[in-house]
């Protein structure tokens, strides 16, 4: 008897390897997990002769059916093998008709006879997610959880006549997390894994490699299938062991303990790291000390006087709360009204009346707008119902949330007695004394309009590079974190105010957001600098300067996003009117880079806001500071739960999960070329999500030598050393005339002997620390290379000696095209020079065009036609001539070739502008 259950969560990746030796396969089994196997086993090269999967549930296929009825794989779909325990001939017949010399059983959950085991060739081998011969039967993950196993794994294993007994083909084994559930053991390990092991397994037989190893009694358990009456807490025990029952229990049959004399079923328990919050006292039966019901759940204490922390209850008529809501969640979706408050909601449909004169009588059910009120009328009863009761806070937009008699009376009650204030927003801020100020900055994740620890507790480091000291741990955002923040943005956009708001509201709400901006922006600067190592002066200008007008552009947009009436050829008699009509998109993921983390999500977040849309965004790992922060500026402004939120962590495991949510319409990523072309792929292969990229660039700058030597030292040496060269638009590589370029150098070198390198809080320094150690390590071997290759390292190329990750100002000359600092983005202060010939203008065009990057580019002469010339022909999106790094919130931006698609900024924001001149 074989039977296994565990949770469908997502897919794998499939890479196509052929062997030599191939097998005539059966699978029996279902789900995606069997699909999986099934796809990659034909991948491999054998030979699928028959599927044998369950009947369509309420008309829908098996995910396993689909893909073999696809394929034109034989599909068979028996609702049973036996009755009465004997097996059915005819169904054993069709089995031994398709001439299998292997059953392959991925998540079989029918009961098959032993003469279709034992019939093929090699017999049967089975999947099961335990490391037998321990918690053998069908809830093997779930007891893995319950006991507290510090192991987690999972078993192929040959079929024979017991349960789960055979012989053992191959076993692999992961640690289980202090707060894994089900979901994520099998999301990260038993699933991916699981479906590799399955097809190596195969691949073993049709070796003839396969072991068979006899399964050891010693160490045996089997545990069968919970049932509810079962699962009840014991909660006179040690905290990890009551964590332990419930997340062991989670999704079935579901934990429960006696609260009030009710039982509830307890969700999604973490063990509590760190203080306890405050909150209301809540006995629970058989606890050794009262709960607390606190702003992150239900606190649980055990025996040991540790605590453990619910996140959900459900209560016996299956209403499910958040456990923080506990006290919130007797009353019942309406409120019984006093005696005054029936006298007041008479007075108010008597206002209702008054302005619906058309309404015979003003019913429970009587709809504000369907009955004919329009904008004035809404104002007209905002403030007729002030008048009649001082100290009611209407606002218009109430009324249009609640349009019903009876919803507008149950929303006047609530706020007539207080009960409708928004919680406030509660916050632990990572706090620090710096630039004159205490700097509050929030350090957890950011979902649905609250602060909050990832769901697995996980912290990180987040670094100042100045002096390489911790400024506080941060929170690191899991998979199930990102599908909460996906969950949050999806219910603000379809349900929310944010999409029913009038654009122009929207408008001053992100208007209001960019003034507490300003409000804030030393303290924005000041955590920008420590955080992300740049000079205070240019993170105020630019870091959040810019932040700041990005905003109130994109404010300035929301009322003016306008479609358009089409003329048509008429179908007579009739005639026909075609409009189209600009709407938000849903949901949009954005992930930033380190260089300008704050300015990177003004650019990439505030046109999004602005059209309407919702925002799940992920700061680079070692940047997260300022976008926490404007997640609390954003609360303040007003800005509804759920339509921006904030996921610090790993780009590798929030990236990939938000490229790959069938809930995300769009994302938008600065970063590198090849996680761009990843990112691309799984945007496609997901949901055909919009993307846009900002990818790489190798910026080339030509300077002619009729140009403004001045202007084109100062504005050179800022196109590179500019924000210590962390500029995507920064130029890669000068292009310098013959003529002046022994001249053009030692003036570059003589001012690169005054720049200050140090604190980038100190007012006068010019060059602060690079980002990060990795970064500061990778420029290092960056000029390395660059010297064994040939070029001429005229200065720099090493770290300054002090503490933190400074990198000194750097110039390479003599470089030829094929060298490889000539090719790729250092991404640093390092200064690239190449010679030209005189007067040779298409032979430095060709080589400045000779790069996969298109970002920017730059042009220096003083000749007009020259200037146009070269500007008309250089492959970039942008082309700055005579002078360099000049971005406007009204300019588009964006690149052209390698350096991805897409524009931020400016009317078309995204559109397909080609080129934009600065002169």
């Amino acid at each position: 008897q074989y039977v296994c259950h565990f949770h469908e969560v997502r897919k794998l990746d499939k890479s196509s390897h052929y062997y030599q030796n191939k097998l005539k396969l059966a699978i029996i089994g279902q789900s995606v997990f069997g699909q999986e196997v099934y796809s990659n086993l034909r991948k491999q090269g054998h030979k699928v002769v028959g599927v044998f999967t369950v009947p369509d549930k309420d008309g829908k296929a098996d995910p396993l059916a689909t893909a073999a009825e696809k394929d034109g794989t034989p599909v068979f779909k028996f609702p049973r093998w036996r009755v009465k325990g004997k097996p059915i001939p005819e169904v054993v017949e069709a089995y031994k008709a398709v001439g299998a010399e292997l059953n392959v059983m991925p998540f079989c959950s029918q009961f098959i006879p032993m003469n279709v085991i034992d019939h093929p060739k090699h017999g049967s081998i089975i999947y099961h997610p335990s490391i037998l011969p321990l918690h053998r039967g069908a809830s093997a993950i779930n007891w893995t959880l319950i006991e507290g196993d510090k192991k987690a794994g999972f078993t192929v294993f040959w079929a024979d006549d017991g349960l789960d007994t055979g012989p053992i083909l191959l076993q692999k084994e992961c640690a289980v997390e202090p707060n894994d559930t089900v979901d994520t053991l099998y999301n990260r390990f038993l699933f991916p894994e699981g479906i590799k092991s399955m097809v190596e397994s195969v691949q073993l037989i049709a070796d003839g490699k396969a072991p068979r190893i006899p399964q050891p009694e010693e160490g045996a358990s089997y545990e069968g299938i919970q049932k509810k009456s079962n699962a009840k807490v014991n909660m006179a025990q040690p905290a990890e062991v009551i964590h332990n029952w419930i997340r062991g229990h989670d999704k079935v049959p579901g934990a429960w303990t006696v609260i009030n004399g009710q039982p509830v079923t307890l969700y999604g328990s973490s063990m509590l790291t760190g203080s306890v919050p405050a909150g209301q006292p809540l006995e629970v039966e058989g606890a050794s000390q009262p709960g607390v019901v606190a702003k992150n759940g239900l606190v649980l204490y055990g025996t040991d006087g540790k605590a453990l922390v619910v996140k959900n209850l459900q209560f016996e008529d299956g209403k499910m709360i958040p456990a923080s809501k506990y006290f919130s969640s007797g009353e019942s979706s309406s409120v019984d009204l006093t005696d005054d408050e029936k006298k007041m909601a008479d007075e108010i449909r008597n206002i209702w009346k008054g302005i619906l004169s058309n309404v015979a009588a003003i019913e429970d059910t009587t709809d504000f707008f369907k009955s004919g009120a329009a904008s004035m009328d809404v104002v007209r009863l905002v403030e007729e119902v002030k008048q009649k009761c001082a100290g009611v806070q209407l606002q218009n937009e109430d009324v249009y949330m609640a349009t019903t008699f009876q919803d507008f009376i149950q929303m006047f009650v609530r706020k007539l007695r207080g009960e409708d204030q928004e919680e406030e927003l509660v916050i632990d801020y990572a706090t620090k004394e710096a630039n004159n100020m205490t700097l509050k900055m929030p350090y957890q994740c950011f979902i649905n309009g609250a602060f909050e620890d990832a769901e697995n507790g996980k912290t990180y480091d987040t670094i100042n590079p100045t002096d390489g000291s911790v400024i506080c741990k941060v929170s690191y955002a899991s998979v199930g974190d990102v599908d909460r923040a996906v969950a949050a943005a999806k219910e603000a956009f379809d349900n929310g105010p944010w999409g029913k708001m009038n654009p122009r509201d929207r408008g001053s709400l992100l208007f209001k957001l960019a003034d507490l901006m300003e409000e804030h922006q030393e303290e924005l600067a000041t955590i920008e600098s420590i955080d992300s190592g740049a000079v205070y002066t240019l993170a105020l200008k630019t870091h959040v300067g810019m932040s700041i007008q990005t905003f109130r552009y994109f404010a300035g947009w929301c009322d003016k996003i306008q479609g358009k009436t089409i003329p048509i050829n008429q179908a007579r008699p009739n005639r026909n009117l075609t409009f189209t009509k600009k709407e938000p998109l849903g949901v949009c993921a954005i992930v930033i880079p380190w260089n300008y983390p704050l300015m990177m999500l003004a650019w990439k977040s505030a046109a999004c806001l602005a059209a309407g849309n919702t925002l799940v965004l992920k700061p680079a790992q070692v940047t997260p500071l300022t976008a926490l922060k404007f997640a609390e500026l954003s609360v303040k402004a007003g800005i509804p739960k759920g339509v921006i939120n904030i996921l610090p962590g790993s780009g590798g495991m929030v990236g990939q999960r938000l490229s790959d949510h069938p809930d995300i319409r769009k994302l938008g990523f600065t970063g590198s070329t090849p996680i761009g072309k990843q990112i691309m792929k799984s945007c496609a292969v997901s949901n055909l999500k919009k993307v846009s990229l900002e990818l790489g660039g190798k910026s080339p700058l030509i300077i002619f030598s009729d140009c403004d030597m001045d202007k084109a030292v100062r504005m050179g040496m800022s196109s590179v050393f500019f924000n210590k060269g962390e500029n995507c638009i920064a130029a890669g590589r000068l292009f310098v005339e013959e003529s002046i370029h022994d001249e053009y150098i030692s003036r570059v070198v003589e001012e690169i002997k005054k720049m200050k390198i140090g604190d980038p809080l100190d007012r006068s320094t010019d060059h602060g620390p690079q980002n990060h150690k990795a970064h500061m390590d990778k420029l290092l071997e960056y000029c390395e290379i660059g010297v064994k290759e040939g070029a001429t390292l005229v200065y720099g190329g090493k770290q300054v000696d002090r503490p933190g990750f400074f990198m000194e100002p750097t110039v390479f000359t003599d470089v030829e095209d094929h060298m490889f600092i000539a090719k790729e983005e250092s991404f640093g202060p390092v200064m690239v020079v190449s010679k030209f010939k005189d007067g040779d203008v298409d032979g430095v065009l060709y080589r400045a065009n000779d790069t996969e990057y298109g970002l920017a580019s730059g042009v220096f002469t003083r000749d007009i036609n020259k200037a146009m010339y070269v500007s008309e022909r250089l492959e970039a999106g942008t082309v700055f001539v005579n002078t360099y790094n000049k971005t406007d919130v009204a300019s588009p931006f964006g690149g052209f070739k390698q350096s991805g698609f897409g524009k931020d900024l400016g009317e078309f924001g995204d559109s397909s502008i080609h080129m934009s001149h600065h002169f």
